[in-house]
């Protein structure tokens, strides 16, 4: 049913965002839909205050913006050893110090200097300005920082917005132009190009039934059962590490669907942070072979690979383990509930990964012969 809202509901919503709140905010807060938000805003206008004028919003925003100008150019002001009266190369070599912090038109506009000219003198010294490659340098670094622990997604807009949270003065093209010379750009920019070429290509098997790694997160394994629960039917999603034969994460649903596969993934890489080079393995269900879930492990460049149709000893790992589940937990509890079930599913993976020697791993657990190898590394 729609909440019907009065017009002094709608007004006060609409002071809120005239205010300085996002719209995403508002709407969010009040449960009004974005469309229907915008659609109060047009027919509205600001009374001012002090002059009990009122004022479209075009002219409100377009004032609020140049108050915030005046407001830049002060600090400008406030910032430079020198006034708008001081010999020209003076103010140019003081306004290149806040190069970046402030747009051009701002900088130029506070001390009567031609952009043109201010653009000139950048261009000349930027190789032998030293405290100006000082700072490029820096920022570069907070670039590049932000970019690669957001996974190389975030564009030049998404990381200004970053700095800018953290107190750090710097223009949007300054980012834009930085992450240039870094050749820098989001995957997001290409990511789909790459999904388009990997549908082309071949589903190819990349394991060929060599099921042995040397180190942890350079192969997964991953599939979907099912067990009778009360009239109904649960399905389990697993993934295992081919190196220690660890379950490193798994999710039980009513539903055999994408989101299933999806959301252990995404639990998976939480977990285990895979640097580079990830092989993802799997059979040719419709949920491993989807858009949204191909489009997730390209993102996050993972290579997929694909048992052959009808081939399911090219999964053996993922085959085995489920029917050991099946045998040793699911067929002799017989759970009677979903909660029931649940529990025989955590109690069964905990002692897999914790108590049951694997004959693969020289009879040692999973996590024990993880444990040793990290231990190894360390000394070595």
């Amino acid at each position: 049913m729609k909440t019907k809202y009065t017009e002094e509901q709608k007004h006060e919503l609409v002071k809120r965002y005239y205010g300085g709140e996002s719209a995403s905010i508002i709407c969010l807060q009040s449960g009004v839909p974005r469309s229907t938000f915008y659609t109060w805003i047009k027919p509205y206008k600001i009374v001012g205050i002090t002059l009990a004028c009122e004022v479209s919003a075009a002219n409100y925003t377009r004032q609020k913006s140049h108050i915030e100008k005046l407001e830049n150019m002060i600090k400008v002001l406030q910032s430079v050893n020198c006034t708008a009266t001081s010999p020209l190369h003076i103010k140019l070599e003081e306004l290149t110090k806040l190069y970046g912090q402030y747009s051009v038109r701002t900088l130029c506009d506070s001390l009567g200097v031609s952009s043109g000219t201010f653009y000139n003198h950048i261009l000349r010294n930027k190789k032998n300005n030293t405290s100006y490659q000082k700072r490029r340098y820096e920022l570069s670094i907070l670039i590049r920082d932000i970019f690669d622990d957001n996974h190389q997604i975030y564009g030049a807009n998404k990381i200004h917005a970053i700095l800018k949270s953290r107190g750090v003065r710097i223009s949007t093209r300054m980012v834009s132009e930085l992450m240039q010379s870094m050749n820098l750009s989001s995957i997001r920019n290409n990511t789909k190009r790459q999904y388009a070429k990997q549908l082309r290509q071949a589903k190819k098997d990349m394991l060929k039934m060599n099921f042995s790694t040397n180190a942890p997160n350079q192969v997964w394994v991953s599939d979907i059962t099912y067990f009778r629960v009360n009239n109904g039917t649960r399905y389990i999603c697993v993934i295992i590490d081919l190196f220690s034969r660890k379950v490193i994460a798994y999710k039980t649903s009513q539903k055999q669907s994408t989101q299933l596969v999806t959301s252990t993934f995404k639990q998976a890489y939480q977990i285990r942070q895979p640097k580079k080079d990830l092989i993802f393995h799997s059979d040719r269900g419709s949920q491993y072979i989807s858009y949204a879930f191909r489009k997730s492990l390209i993102t996050l460049n993972v290579t997929q690979s694909f048992s052959p149709s009808n081939s399911p000893y090219h999964n053996a790992v993922m085959e085995s383990f489920f029917s050991n589940l099946k045998k040793e937990q699911l067929y002799r509890l017989n759970p009677g509930s979903i909660r029931e079930f649940n529990i025989s599913v955590n109690d069964y993976i905990d002692k897999y990964n914790n108590e049951r020697p694997h004959s693969t791993l020289q009879y040692m657990t999973p996590n024990t012969f993880e444990e040793a190898f990290y231990q190894k590394n360390t000394e070595e």
